[in-house]
C-alpha cells in the first residue's frame, strides 16, 4: 500500500495542499475545524510526514530535545508520552535526556542535543539547577526553549505547569479538617519553582485555619527523594521533635514513598496516628498499604502542550514575543491514608 501524501489529502477533504501542510503543522492561520477535519483524515488514512523530505526543504532536523530529572518517575513518564503523542504526529521526533537532578549532567545534556542540530528544547530543571546561563545563552542565539513543571523565573518564554498552590493549599486543607494540626511538610529544594509554589500553599491553608506556620515541620531534601538516607534523615528529625507531626504533606513521588516507609518501619499507624498526602502520579498509589491520598498532576495533558506551544515557536519564530504560562488544574485524590480517625498517640 502506498504512503499517503499531502496532495491525497487535498484532494479528498477539496482542500489546497497549502491549507492542509498548515493543519497537520498545527497553524494557528487555520480554523479549528479543518484542522479537525485534517487531523482525523490523515490519522484514518495512517499518513505520516517524511521527516527527511522535510529537513531537506526547510533545513530542519524535525527532531526536539526533552531533558527531565528522570524517567523512572511516573509523573515524568506520563509527561513523555504526552510529549511524544503530539509531535509524532506532527512529524518531529523526540530525542529525551535524564539529569537525574545533576547540574553539571544538564548542561553537558544540553550541550550535546544543541551539537545534533535539534530544532528546539524541552526542559524541567534539575534539582541542583541554580545557574541558567547555558539556556539564556542558546536562547539569545535563537534556539526555541520551552519549559515545564519545573520552571525558571527569570527566562522568558513559554511555560507549563501545575497549579502547585492550589494543589498544595487542598492537599493541607483537606488534613486540616480531618482533625490535624501539627502538618509536616516534606518537600524538594527551596530555588525550585514547585517547592516555593507548595509550600506558598500549605502555609495559606495553615493561615486560613488560624494555625501558626512553624519552621520546624518543614523539611528541605537537597536531592528531591533521590537519596534515601536524606529522606530518613529529614523523616527522624521530625519524628524526634517534642511535639512530632501528626500528618505529612510530601511533595514528591519518592519523598512520599520513603516517607511511607519510615512510618512503617517504626510501627506507626497510617492514618490513626499519623495521615498522609502526597504530590504523586504513581499508578499503584491505590495498591499502597493503606491507600495513598494524592494530588495528582496532569502530566500527559502538560506534555502535550508544552510541545504544541514549542513547535509553534520552531515554526513560527518571527511571532514570538506573547509568552504564554499555562498552569493546569491539579486533583485530589481522597484514599484511606488520610481518611480515618485519628488517635492521640505520642510518636516515641
Amino acid at each position: 500500500m502506498e504512503a499517503i501524501t499531502i496532495k491525497d489529502i487535498a484532494k479528498a477533504l477539496n482542500l489546497s495542499t497549502s491549507t492542509v501542510s498548515r493543519a497537520l503543522r498545527n497553524s494557528y492561520e487555520i480554523n479549528p475545524e479543518t484542522k479537525r477535519l485534517v487531523m482525523e483524515y490523515a490519522e484514518k488514512m495512517n499518513y505520516r510526514p517524511n521527516p527527511i523530505a522535510l529537513s531537506l526543504k526547510d533545513s530542519k532536523s524535525k527532531s526536539i530535545g526533552v531533558i527531565i530529572p528522570e524517567i523512572a518517575n511516573h509523573f515524568f513518564s506520563q509527561l513523555i508520552n504526552g510529549i511524544e503523542s503530539i509531535a509524532y504526529n506532527l512529524g518531529y521526533h523526540v530525542v529525551i535526556f535524564q539529569s537525574h537532578d545533576s547540574y553539571e549532567r544538564e548542561v553537558a545534556n544540553t550541550n550535546y542535543l544543541v551539537s545534533r542540530k535539534v530544532d528546539g528544547l524541552l526542559i524541567s530543571l534539575a534539582s541542583l539547577t541554580t545557574n541558567l546561563f547555558h539556556f539564556q545563552d542558546l536562547m539569545e542565539k535563537g534556539l526555541p526553549i520551552v519549559f515545564l513543571d519545573r520552571v525558571p523565573k527569570e527566562i522568558e518564554t513559554h511555560k507549563v505547569v501545575a497549579d502547585n498552590f492550589d494543589g498544595s493549599y487542598r492537599a493541607t486543607v483537606h488534613l486540616i479538617e480531618s482533625g490535624r494540626r501539627r502538618i509536616a511538610h516534606v518537600t524538594s529544594p527551596i530555588y525550585l519553582s514547585i517547592t516555593t509554589e507548595r509550600l506558598a500553599g500549605y502555609k495559606k491553608a495553615l493561615e486560613d485555619f488560624d494555625i501558626p506556620f512553624d519552621e520546624s515541620l518543614v523539611k528541605y531534601c537537597i536531592y528531591g527523594g533521590k537519596v534515601v538516607e536524606e529522606n530518613e534523615a529529614a523523616m527522624e528529625e521530625l519524628l524526634n521533635l517534642p511535639e512530632p507531626p501528626d500528618a505529612f504533606f510530601t511533595a514528591s513521588d519518592r519523598l512520599t514513598t520513603g516517607c511511607m516507609a519510615v512510618l512503617q518501619k517504626r510501627h506507626i499507624k497510617i492514618p490513626e496516628e499519623i495521615a498522609i498526602v502526597g504530590f504523586t502520579n504513581i499508578s499503584v498509589a491505590e495498591l499502597l498499604n493503606p491507600p495513598l491520598t494524592a494530588v495528582v498532576q496532569p502530566a500527559m495533558e502538560m506534555g502535550q502542550q508544552a510541545v504544541e506551544l514549542l513547535i509553534r515557536l520552531i515554526e513560527h519564530p518571527q511571532k514570538t514575543g506573547d509568552y504564554e504560562i499555562r498552569s493546569l488544574q491539579t486533583s485530589l485524590i481522597l484514599r484511606d491514608s488520610s481518611v480515618g480517625s485519628k488517635v492521640n498517640i505520642k510518636v516515641s
